[in-house]
């Protein structure tokens, strides 16, 4: 589990394909202390037949028995949803998972190679394999138990006064507690090129405001297992009146959630640019010691800051001043075990996983540990980069870098024809998307400058000093990015993931190569299939430039209005009508999709699969594709973009998506953008009296 405030700068800006570029190709630049391979496969030759099928689709999860018109995602994907059984330790599986899981083992075999040679003291590899064998050691782990957290425990209770915990708040994210405030360092949305701080309320432990605030069965009975969670973590440090101090803690989050803004607010761009001087702020927010604050994180000589939530400060400031610091002192101290929990012995990682997972998810079994390990050290904010330069060694070929930089060009051109054919849009407004388009910065597989991380301190035998250390490197860059340029080369992801995102800050888009495989892309596969795959996803990622939010930074990613009035208002009918078509989905009886929360994404599928088609035809230079085994270019097409989307969800876990994850559930993302498309409805010769129908004039193509 993560709290709210525990991301760091390269989270913040982003919009995911799933919940940041140098075009030349070469081997990129090594980092002060490079990596050193060990042994093991070489990347990858093309492959000269598909991975999946005969070209490039696996026809064998279909369910022929359904009519495409009728539930597209499950004529697709029926067999397969039918017969797979979730594995006991995941909350979802679908084609993203095969992914992740042949790259957890990708990354598994580089640190095995590293394990068994004992690199050099002091280097990346003995870094990275020394991480991972601190985390593999759960005899000490357990031999320690809470140990390691006894002395922030101690200064925790020491908290007697207003002054000793507002600098325990500016001390959160640090010492990995919690705090209703807090912060991260970003590209300044009206000047890109520096950073500024944007402070922020939040400190909820459970996934949303929903939770606390709605009296559903299901949010009930979420709330009644919190508090025995909560007693029980708080047990583990012999505290007295746990189960009293839980009830607190519980009605604590609630105060703080009944004034965090609803999901679709907090992703609104005008609501949440809120750029001050230091002084105005001081001035604008009395009643907490914000210098107080910012020296116990670190921060001093702050010359502006931007406020996300300006109307939750003022009752939040209030919370403080009037709740009893022993309240906080009690909320501080269960947030410090639990957030520790994953480093600490097994007993009390179980207690973490069973309420974060079990209950909230409906998972019954953690992930085996070496699959822990592996996410733990190739994580972005841990050394995840390093992990990754040894990963493209090993299972990237460059051709496939060569290929991409290609598709992507074909949706460049593809969305200035969509923007050129717009009849919605004048010529001011195009003219201003045509410059955007062309500043689009690809950056494909990796980076081409490493994250130098050799001053991390790692050893073998201390887990939970070794998480410290990572921490502290990734707080002390965070911070030491004020008054200094931004980075333009930074990655927000590592290789290894599997998923893309857009920046639009720096107006680029992001593809690891972790996602560049089957069945997204794949370099033998029929070109419909790619089109439907990587490049419906590249389509969707350049479409986030042009979203509901995207559409408010222009080129040079500066947040400001760059359409007419006229064309703003089209747009907004547009997207408005697409919001009410996701309204209507109900994944789970009662609880619906959130047009609104989920617009950005929904136009990055409607989008991105339009543009994906259209350069698809402009591919084929006027010519008919062929038919392959009985399926045409176009029916091809639309089925690669929902076997890209093959996935199934425990119930629990997509409530909690449902009110926490922007993206919609993956049925929805095959049907709800399907129906959007007159060239479906031929290819599949959908009629009205199909339960997807939608009337011509219902349809919304916006890009």
């Amino acid at each position: 589990m993560m709290s709210s405030f525990k991301l760091f700068t390269l989270c913040s800006f982003y919009v995911l394909l799933v919940a940041c570029g140098n075009e030349e190709s070469g081997a990129p630049i090594l980092a002060s202390d490079p990596v050193t391979d060990t042994g093991g496969e070489l990347a990858p030759d093309v492959p000269v037949t598909p991975e999946l099928g005969k070209f490039g689709i696996d026809l064998t999860s279909q369910n022929p028995s359904i009519r495409p018109g009728d539930d597209f995602f499950r004529f697709a994907n029926g067999k397969w949803l039918d017969d797979f059984e979730l594995p006991s330790d995941r909350s979802n599986y679908g084609s993203f998972t095969v992914l992740s899981d042949r790259s957890d083992q990708r990354v598994r075999s580089i640190i095995d190679d590293l394990t068994s040679t004992e690199p050099v003291a002091g280097s990346i590899g003995q870094k990275i394999s020394d991480y991972y064998l601190s985390y593999m050691g759960t005899e000490i782990l357990n031999r320690l138990g809470i140990q390691p957290l006894i002395t922030g425990l101690a200064t925790l209770n020491e908290i007697g006064t207003q002054e000793e915990l507002v600098a325990g708040f500016g001390r959160a994210m640090i010492d990995n507690t919690a705090s209703p405030f807090g912060f991260y360092v970003g590209a300044d949305r009206s000047n890109p090129d520096r950073h500024q701080l944007v402070l922020s309320v939040g400190g909820l432990g459970l996934p949303d405001r929903d939770y606390y605030l709605l009296d559903t069965e299901q949010y009930e009975n979420v709330r009644e297992e919190y508090v025995d969670h909560i007693a029980r973590v708080l047990d583990f440090a012999n505290l007295e009146d746990t189960i009293e101090k839980a009830n607190k803690i519980l009605t604590l989050e609630t105060q703080i959630a009944e004034h965090t803004w609803p999901r679709d607010q907090r992703r609104n761009r005008d609501l949440t640019y809120n750029p001050m001087t230091y002084a105005e702020f001081l001035a604008e927010y009395p009643g907490f010691n914000w210098n107080a604050y910012f020296a116990a994180a670190g921060i001093q000589n702050l010359e502006d800051l931007n406020v996300s939530y300006p109307s939750a400060m003022y009752p939040i400031i209030d919370l403080v001043s009037n709740l009893p610091v022993d309240d906080w002192k009690s909320y501080m101290s269960y947030r410090f075990i639990v957030d520790n929990a994953s480093v600490l012995s097994e007993e009390v990682d179980e207690e973490a996983f069973h309420f974060y997972s079990r209950i909230l998810n409906g998972v019954p079994e953690q992930r085996q540990r070496w699959e822990r390990g592996v996410l733990r050290v190739g994580a972005l904010n841990s050394l995840g980069e390093a992990v990754g330069q040894l990963y493209v060694e090993r299972h990237f070929p460059e051709s496939a870098k060569q290929q991409m930089t290609q598709l992507v060009e074909n949706l460049r051109a593809s969305l200035a024809q969509s923007i050129e054919d717009n009849d919605w849009m004048n010529s001011a407004t195009k003219e201003e998307a045509n410059k955007k388009l062309e500043f689009f910065r690809p950056k494909i597989a990796y980076p081409d400058e490493w994250k130098d991380l050799s001053s991390i301190d790692i050893t073998r035998d201390n887990l939970f000093q070794n998480a410290q250390n990572v921490r502290e490197y990734n707080y002390q860059d965070e911070i030491s990015r004020l008054g200094n340029p931004t980075n333009r080369e930074e990655w927000g992801m590592t290789p290894q993931t599997v998923n893309a995102y857009y920046n639009s800050s720096f107006n680029e888009i992001v593809f690891p190569a972790g996602i560049l495989q089957p069945p997204f892309f794949d370099p033998a596969a029929d070109p419909a299939v790619n089109y439907g795959g990587i490049g419906a996803v590249i389509g969707h990622e350049m479409g986030h430039g042009f979203d509901d939010q995207g559409s408010k930074s222009d080129f040079a990613g500066i947040q400001r209005n760059w359409w007419t009035e006229e064309d703003r208002t089209n747009f907004e009918v547009l997207t408005a009508a697409l919001a009410m078509q996701y309204e209507k989905f109900e994944p789970v009886p009662g609880y619906f999709i959130d047009g609104n929360f989920t617009l950005g994404e929904n136009i990055g599928d409607v989008g991105g699969l339009s543009l994906a088609y259209r350069a698809y035809k402009m591919s084929l230079n006027g010519e008919e594709a062929p038919v392959i085994d009985g399926y045409t270019g176009d029916q091809r097409f639309f089925l690669a973009w929902a076997q890209v989307w093959q996935r199934k969800y425990r119930e629990d876990a997509l409530i909690q998506r449902l009110t926490s994850d922007p993206h919609s559930p993956s049925e929805f993302r095959v049907n709800g953008v399907v129906r959007n498309f007159d060239e479906w409805y031929e290819a599949f010769e959908v009629t009205p009296e199909d339960d997807l129908y939608l009337p011509p004039e219902e349809r919304i193509r916006i890009w």
